[in-house]
């Protein structure tokens, strides 16, 4: 096989380029992300100010009334969790995160590639295309030539026949 047929065939080189062009999507899509941004952040700039000074002093008296009320209740959750919680129970849970975090990167990875082949299989049409609309320099100059002898032939016919 030769190296061009090995890497139509390997999976990790679509996958490659699926990231590539991935990547490059969200990049084109960053400055028209930015703009909204920045006038969001424009438009409500002031009005956020106005806000944060005047309620800065009701927040802190709140946030400290609560987080004394919720500390204790924190500490009775935390111990009844504690109870339900058996460690032999862990490596079953655990088993099933990553079988589910390695069955999603499949999927992803499996994504990738097939998004790689359909850049690939493009960029090759569009290859071909422009191969097919720009004969080599080589047959451009035979076919001149052979224009040229049609062109002789015809005139020497004529000649004949006059």
């Amino acid at each position: 096989m030769t190296l061009a047929s090995n890497l139509r065939e390997n999976k990790a080189v679509y996958t490659f380029i699926g990231g590539g062009d991935l990547a490059a999507e969200k990049v084109r899509e960053l400055p028209e992300q930015m703009t909204k941004a920045r006038e969001t952040a424009t438009k409500y700039q002031g009005e956020l100010r106005e806000t944060v000074d005047k309620y800065r002093g009701h927040v802190r008296e709140q946030v400290r009334e609560t987080v004394g009320k919720y500390r204790g209740e924190a500490r009775e959750a935390a111990t009844k969790l504690q109870d339900r919680v058996e460690v032999k129970d862990l490596p079953g849970a655990a088993v099933a995160y990553v079988t589910h975090f390695g069955t999603r990167t499949v999927e992803f990875i499996d994504e990738l590639a097939e998004r790689g082949k359909k850049v690939v299989h493009r960029e090759a049409e569009e290859v071909a295309e422009l191969t097919e609309a720009k004969p080599a320099p080589k047959a451009r100059a035979a076919q001149q030539k052979k224009t040229a002898q049609s062109q002789t032939k015809a005139a020497a016919t004529k000649k004949t026949d006059a």
